[in-house]
């Protein structure tokens, strides 16, 4: 993997940049705490051998990326009350800032305009970038993600517990085990992950950029961010939506809003797809977001 570091907006975002200089490019942005490895190497070749250049990047306080060390450590706690009381919430930083780094980190590469590609939360930050930089966005993917709907089934309470119950001896191997834990929680159900990959890509990801403050730190931004559904009407670029039928984290009507509330956008659900990106499924859903982004170029 040849990773690269640039400063934009004042910040140092890690990233890769993969495929061909004068291909269309696709900017995949990631989840809460996911390192850009959490898009699968097998997923970005195969865009790639659709004919893409690829950008994954680490956002800001994650992985290789700037840590807020400075801001603190939110009590998400009482974010979580507030917000639910129509109080105001002050994250270190919005989701809206952490669109502005992506679209920094395409201007950085002369990239004028891409295809958008987000997963979880970083298909919230996607929406942020095709609604509020409408000329940039040659068409957006937005995968498991979800509208801020306050009125959307929660996750499954199986999901929230391995969330919730996050150790805090901070011992390596304690928090490896936590993090297969969680993994097989929230994964898919109908393609579950290998037990050697899963441990192989956990500790992996631990030893290159493990940091939970950063986490804490992005799901305030998340519930400051509140409900997209207004913002998601100014969206005028392609939309795909892309969502798990048996995701336990962020249920498949999260997805269908979506995808209700973005003018013209096409849903694709997928049986036994939870919330993560199987290995069993890569083809399937580079195969489906190529389709859509080479669509978008015949149309144009």
């Amino acid at each position: 993997m040849s990773i690269a570091q640039t400063t934009v907006n004042g910040i140092t975002i890690t990233f890769e940049d993969k495929g061909p200089r004068n291909a269309p490019a696709i900017l995949l942005v990631m989840g809460l705490g996911g390192q850009l490895t959490l898009w699968p190497d097998e997923f970005v070749d195969a865009l790639n051998a659709h004919g893409f250049r690829t950008i994954r990047y680490d956002n800001r306080d994650v992985g290789l990326s700037t840590r807020f060390d400075a801001a603190g450590v939110p009590n998400l706690k009482w974010m979580f009350v507030k917000a639910a009381l129509g109080l105001p919430v002050r994250p270190a930083y919005t989701l809206s800032d952490m669109a502005a780094d992506g679209m920094a980190l395409l201007d950085h590469l002369g990239i004028a305009r891409a295809h958008i590609v987000g997963a979880s939360m970083g298909g919230m930050i996607a929406q942020h970038v095709a609604a509020n930089w409408p000329d940039r966005v040659l068409s957006l993917t937005s995968v498991m993600s979800t509208t801020g709907n306050r009125r959307l089934p929660r996750a499954r309470k199986e999901a929230m517990q391995v969330l919730a119950n996050r150790p805090m001896s901070g011992d390596p191997e304690d928090m490896i085990a936590y993090s297969i834990n969680a993994a097989r929680v929230i994964g898919s159900p109908g393609y579950p992950a290998a037990e050697e990959r899963l441990h192989r890509r956990v500790r992996s990801d631990f030893e290159r950029g493990w940091y939970p403050q950063g986490v804490a730190r992005q799901m305030a931004a998340i519930v400051a961010d509140g409900d997209r559904r207004p913002m998601l009407k100014r969206i005028t670029a392609p939309t795909l939506v892309i969502h798990g039928e048996d995701d336990p984290l962020v249920p498949v009507a999260a997805g269908r809003d979506t995808a209700a509330n973005i003018a013209g956008a096409r849903l694709m659900t997928i049986p036994g797809m939870g919330h993560d990106l199987p290995l069993a499924l890569v083809d399937t859903l580079a195969d489906a977001i190529a389709e859509h982004a080479k669509g978008v170029a015949v149309a144009a």
